[in-house]
């Protein structure tokens, strides 16, 4: 099951297109759907969670708690709608799509993806895009 928890005005204007999407990038990599929750919210309650539970005093995107067993999926998903939508801006693309990519980021990382090296950063980025391409294939 994919939830969607809203800590700030933002919303989704169609979850279900989501949930659909989701659940096709965690089936087509081999795993199954347990239970994964998207709590959308501001920078302050981001830099909250980023000092309460990983030490850092910085600002982020995403933080994604992994609670995974096997191949079944279990995860909390934390974005930051600020930090999306300044992305957004300062790479000169939509809001939406800056928010799917990062949305697909904290699923690939419940997957198994890492991204601390250059070269796992590379095989995430390009991940990413693919997965990110199937957001508009019928269902």
């Amino acid at each position: 099951m994919i939830e969607f928890h809203y800590k700030t005005k933002f919303t989704l204007t169609n979850e279900v297109e989501y949930i659909h999407w989701l659940d096709g990038v965690i089936k087509g990599q081999g795993c199954l759907l347990g239970e994964v929750s998207y709590i959308f919210l501001g920078d302050s309650e981001m830099l909250h969670l980023n000092q309460k539970y990983l030490n850092h005093d910085t600002l982020t995107d995403i933080i994604t708690f992994d609670y995974a067993t096997g191949m079944h999926l279990y995860g909390d998903i934390f974005i930051s709608v600020d930090r999306v939508r300044e992305n957004a801006m300062e790479l000169g693309i939509p809001f939406e799509t800056e928010l799917r990519r990062v949305m697909v980021h904290g699923v690939l990382h419940l997957i198994g993806y890492a991204d601390k090296s250059d070269d796992e950063r590379k095989l995430m980025r390009a991940t990413e895009e693919k997965m990110m391409k199937l957001f508009h294939v019928e269902h």
